[in-house]
């Protein structure tokens, strides 16, 4: 352990801080008032259903586990084709997934009546409640993260230090905990997303369009339902997404660097620890500007977004100083182009999330036009909505793009020979850009779990029947949550892209070392011209010179198409789960008001509990076949195409993974945020045949944003962990 940098010591105390401080954020949101009894007894209905799904979610996502974990500890023990420590260290990627959407989901079910009974007394004071009971989602992630993270270097240094290869062994390794926290995060986003979509769209074609009632009006069966998702998809889900992209681009990274720098140890321990390094940096970082966020009674949208803005900012430009003066302290080689690298992650985060609120919110020209065509119908709003989802595109791909290109040549220092050492450290330059960009997710976090807790809050007040000015102030809250959530998926998925390539890369070492240990174990390889190749010494370009990784490859063409497909064919199921447990949330509202006639007169207490259990049985039923999807493909097509194919295959879904995922995500938002203009008194109004058609908009875009967007982001990692983990049965099977 004598070779650890002093600085490492800084990760998991910044790991130690994170939650503490998240401790003190729930605790102080606890020590509010949870309002009238009505709104108590909202609030613990909200809270025991939430809780019950999550349970239930557990128990099949346990059993998953269990298979998983028996089918690496055969690869490892049985075919001596994995590294003895992956099971292990899959299992615990999971519980610590598992456990930042719970802790998540916990303070957001407390902190909604919080903040509706705050905003009985002024704007400011429930923005401040929502957004820091959010934050506390923000700094369980990036705590637990960074203690996972220190847990496993310091245990497996403990085994491996001293050994040849020692560091990519070690980084390579703790890639698969990864994969456990990706698995636990498509289940949760999934899951979480088929059981809030049914109960939304369920309870706004009946309540809104057929009954005239106000959205989160009592008398609807699906409102308690409604809010549950809220909590079991937007955070639970989202906490877990969250935790694995923070997670893989640390991980990534550091295995990048062990290799890119392998020939140097002194620098090589560097490079691995720096990643670490700038997160723990953030984590402190990001405190600043959750104190910074507040605003002032009667405050309009824009200032807002503007209250959000200055605290998220104020930690980006922190976080830019903060990594030229971790590099130079730490004696990397090229600081000043890593910190350079460091910064295009951070400024493509900012640049991305600019393009989703300009997109997504009703402030703006886009979705304002979503809303105008609402004059002429459903229709119009639907063709309009995807419209400007396609055309959103463009911006995250494009910023994605140069970010790629920028960080390469930055860390490379502008080395355009392309040789191996050249390559291996813009790939690592890369990968240090999507630590940069999550390097503010303490707050950024924050602000995406800040939508749920504020939406809910609208929804306690509605159904408490709290007066017109309260239920004003909660409306600005909501609209302002949805922006925040589409600007954090956006943000997400921007993410997921640069890491997903730096996974790319971390994919040719781990075949790398699973060749290496099969011609320790006597294995030859041979080249295309029937030469000895030594994987030992070969570089990224001998790779891929070896494996044939070109474009006129058939086997790599066809990865290409079959991770192209796999992205739609897992938005397809999910959409199609969607409509189908929202079609038996649909029939279970029209019978209830059929059946019992008091309910609409106010009269009768309509079964909230029946549309709970319809959208928790819908949930667990549908999300099995997408989530393994993304598990079974990797590995069918790494024993069928071999390494060519799966290169093609990672390379297919990312393309058309992240363009899909941005598409979905902003036409979503930018369909909910119009629904919201109109109900603002544009247009008509609420109960307008324009409020109606953009209510169906709302309906169409609630799993585009909430279901299969966002989860299309883990998807593309999932892949790339399932592959670097498959890596030893690819190789022994080629």
């Amino acid at each position: 352990m004598s070779n650890i940098p002093l600085v490492f010591w800084l990760v998991p105390i910044a790991g130690v801080v994170a939650l503490a401080m998240a401790w003190h954020f729930f605790r102080v949101m606890m020590r509010e008032q949870e309002g009238t009894p009505r709104m108590r007894e909202i609030a613990a209905y909200v809270r025991h259903g939430a809780m019950a799904y999550l349970k239930q979610q557990y128990k099949v996502v346990g059993i998953v586990f269990a298979v998983l974990a028996v089918l690496f500890a055969l690869m490892a023990y049985v075919l001596k084709v994995q590294n003895p420590w992956v099971p292990f260290a899959f299992l615990t990627g999971g519980l610590f997934s598992g456990l930042a959407g719970f802790f998540g989901m916990k303070t957001a079910t407390y902190a909604s009546a919080r903040t509706a009974n705050a905003a009985r007394s002024g704007l400011d004071r429930g923005l401040r409640i929502a957004f820091r009971s959010g934050a506390v989602m923000g700094l369980v992630v990036v705590g637990l993260g960074l203690i996972d993270i220190a847990m496993w270097f310091l245990i497996l240094n403990c085994f491996y230090a001293g050994e040849p290869m020692a560091l990519v062994t070690i980084t390579t390794t703790m890639l698969t905990f990864g994969m456990g926290a990706s698995t636990q995060a498509l289940f949760a986003r999934v899951g979480g997303g088929i059981y809030t979509k049914a109960a939304d769209v369920g309870a706004d074609l009946v309540g809104k369009v057929e009954a005239n009632i106000p959205e989160d009006d009592p008398r609807n069966p699906a409102t308690i339902a409604d809010n549950v998702g809220d909590n079991v998809g937007d955070v639970a889900g989202m906490g877990a997404d969250l935790y694995e992209s923070y997670c893989g681009s640390i991980l990534s990274t550091a295995a990048l660097g062990a290799t890119a720098f392998a020939m140097n140890g002194e620098m090589q321990v560097k490079a691995v620890i720096a990643p670490m390094a700038i997160a723990a940096i953030g984590i402190f970082l990001s405190l600043f500007g959750i104190y910074a966020v507040r605003t002032r009674e009667g405050a309009t949208m824009r200032d807002l977004l503007r209250a959000l803005g200055r605290g998220t900012n104020l930690s980006a430009v922190l976080i830019a100083l903060a990594s030229f003066a971790i590099l130079y302290l730490l004696g990397m080689e090229n600081w000043w182009g890593l910190s350079l690298s460091v910064v295009t992650g951070l400024l493509a985060g900012v640049i991305i999330g600019q393009a989703t609120e300009y997109y997504t919110s009703q402030s703006y020209r886009p979705t304002k036009s979503i809303a105008e065509a609402s004059q002429t119908g459903s229709a119009t709003v639907i063709i309009k909505g995807i419209g400007t989802g396609m055309i959103s595109t463009m911006v995250p791909v494009v910023t994605i793009s140069v970010a790629i290109l920028l960080s390469f040549l930055f860390a490379n220092g502008f080395d355009l020979s392309m040789g191996t050492a050249s390559i291996s450290r813009g790939l690592y330059g890369i990968g240090i850009a999507a630590v940069g960009m999550l390097s503010t997710l303490g707050i950024t976090l924050a602000t995406d779990a800040y939508g749920p807790i504020a939406d809910n809050a609208g929804g306690n007040a509605e159904m408490s029947g709290l007066g017109e000015e309260v239920r004003h102030r909660t409306d600005a809250l909501d609209a302002l949550g949805n922006t925040t959530a589409a600007t954090g998926k956006g943000f997400a998925i921007g993410s997921a892209a640069l890491t997903a390539l730096a996974l790319l890369a971390s994919y040719v070492e781990e075949i790398k070392i699973a060749m290496v240990r099969a011609a320790e174990g006597g294995r030859q390889f041979l080249d295309a011209a029937g030469n000895a190749f030594d994987p030992s010494a070969a570089g990224i370009n001998e790779f891929m010179t070896y494996f044939q990784v070109t474009l006129i490859n058939p086997k790599v063409l066809t990865g290409a198409f079959i991770g192209a497909m796999a992205a739609f064919l897992f938005c397809g199921l999910t959409m199609g789960a969607v409509g189908r447990a929202a079609g038996a949330m649909v029939d279970e509202v029209r019978r209830q008001f059929r059946e019992r006639k008091g309910i609409l007169e106010g009269k009768a207490t309509p079964d909230y509990g029946r549309c709970v259990e319809i959208s928790t049985r819908s949930a667990q039923r549908e999300m099995i076949v997408p989530s393994l999807l993304a598990i079974i493909i990797p590995i069918v097509v790494g024993l069928v195409l071999g390494v060519g194919g799966v290169l093609g295959l990672l390379t297919g879904g990312l393309a058309a993974g992240f363009t899909l995922a941005v598409f979905m995500s902003n036409a979503g938002g930018a369909w909910d945020n119009a629904k919201k203009y109109v109900e603002e008194g544009n247009f008509g109004g609420k109960g307008s045949a324009c409020h109606k058609a953009t209510v169906v908009g709302d309906t169409v875009g609630d799993p585009f944003k909430d279901t299969s967007g966002p989860s299309l982001n883990i998807l593309i990692k999932l892949m790339s962990m399932v592959s670097i983990v498959m890596a030893g049965l690819t190789v022994a099977c080629a």
